[in-house]
């Protein structure tokens, strides 16, 4: 047994200085490295819309309260470098606590890569291995299909011989420049491979000082000069950056059995009014970097727009939102069983998974202000 904890600092005011630049391989090195943030352009009432529409949908096929496929864009996709290969080839990928794969563009991709900057091609490594079998991923944002190969992949520092990945020849609303790909960085039981994650196979085999994640994620909400690449911040690997905060740590249980990244979420207040919530799986919270939003069950977002003079539901794209005077002042804090976090952003109501999944999904980047002071951790034992 080891003991795991992934953290997850979110500012709206602690920017990296550093401009954005694209990593060469040397730059995979070391404990931690920087991320970088890609911007939605769209800013019309209309482009909000559907694409609030989209990500409510992409949210329900990838925790499962959905059949369907649906494209959708991101407001904020975080991502930085690994890389693969020997000699290594540096790529960037988008990082999702809410999946387990990680994949890249084969060199033969032939659907959906026509703007990714690097590819991965097997004959070019001396240490790549065909595993001969196939490898398709659908997810809220799209799809990832092509074949499992395994070779030397290395990130932060740290580095896995015989890694398992997929080389995709097709992909579907995912791949944009400079990303190439995507870290899944949930459990092994949601890897669509069903082989050990990178990040977990570092962690079972001791690679790291301490068996912990971080990230520091930066956001420019209301920034109209926000540019369509931003510095995102940084993920480390195998230690704590202590000084990225203040205080203790709270450490909370992960919900068992491990999948995604879920806490029982136990108080939630909106406008100093506790509001009731369910029991069982429908309180359970799954932290997701892949998504800026947070999904609960219809119920208790009823419960919650009722403290908020002037809201009511959304309608069209709108549907399963609400919707309040800007001019309102909003106060709402949630608890994973430690301190309350101030929590800002969209909400939307979610079905709540299948067998027994996530009620609750919570966007990394909308947990804003206490957070930061006092970090929230998620730890396995």
């Amino acid at each position: 047994m080891f003991s795991l904890t992934l953290v997850i600092f979110s500012s709206l005011l602690c920017h990296l200085q550093a401009a954005f630049a694209v990593p060469g391989p040397l730059l995979i090195s070391g404990q931690s490295i920087t991320l970088s943030r890609k911007q939605r352009t769209a800013r019309t009432v209309e482009d909000w819309a559907a694409w609030a529409k989209n990500e409510r949908e992409a949210l329900a096929v990838k925790y499962g309260s959905s059949s369907l496929s649906k494209r959708s864009q991101g407001m904020n996709l975080y991502f930085g470098s690994i890389a693969i290969g020997t000699p290594p080839t540096a790529f960037h990928v988008i990082l999702d606590t809410g999946s387990a794969d990680l994949w890249v563009a084969d060199a033969n991709c032939e659907t959906g890569c026509s703007h990714n900057d690097t590819s991965y091609n097997p004959a070019s490594s001396s240490t790549s291995q065909n595993l001969s079998r196939p490898f398709s991923a659908t997810y809220g944002s799209g799809r990832a299909a092509g074949d499992l190969f395994s070779d030397v992949v290395q990130m932060a520092g740290f580095s896995v011989n015989n890694q398992t990945f997929g080389s995709v020849t097709k992909t579907q609303g995912f791949l944009f420049s400079p990303v190439s790909g995507l870290l899944g960085l949930g459990w092994q039981s949601i890897a669509v491979s069903k082989e050990p994650p990178f990040w977990q196979t570092l962690a079972s085999k001791g690679a790291w000082s301490e068996p912990v994640m971080g990230f520091h994620i930066t956001r420019f909400i209301d920034d109209s000069n926000a540019q369509f690449l931003e510095p995102g911040g940084s993920f480390t690997m195998g230690f704590l950056n202590s000084s990225l905060y203040t205080g203790s740590i709270d450490y909370q249980d992960l919900v068992t059995p491990l999948g995604f990244w879920t806490l029982p979420l136990t108080k939630l207040t909106i406008q100093g009014t506790t509001v009731p919530l369910p029991s069982g799986s429908a309180s359970r919270a799954a932290i997701d970097t892949g998504t800026s939003l947070i999904g609960g069950p219809a119920s208790v977002l009823q419960n919650i727009y009722a403290q908020i003079p002037g809201s009511q539901p959304g309608t069209g794209d709108w549907q399963g939102y609400w919707t309040y005077p800007c001019n309102t002042t909003v106060n709402l804090t949630i608890s994973f069983g430690g301190p309350s976090c101030t929590c800002v952003g969209a909400f939307f109501a979610s079905k709540p998974g299948i067998k027994g999944g996530p009620g609750w999904l919570i966007g990394g980047t909308f947990l804003v202000g206490d957070i930061f002071s006092n970090p929230f951790l998620f730890r396995f034992d």
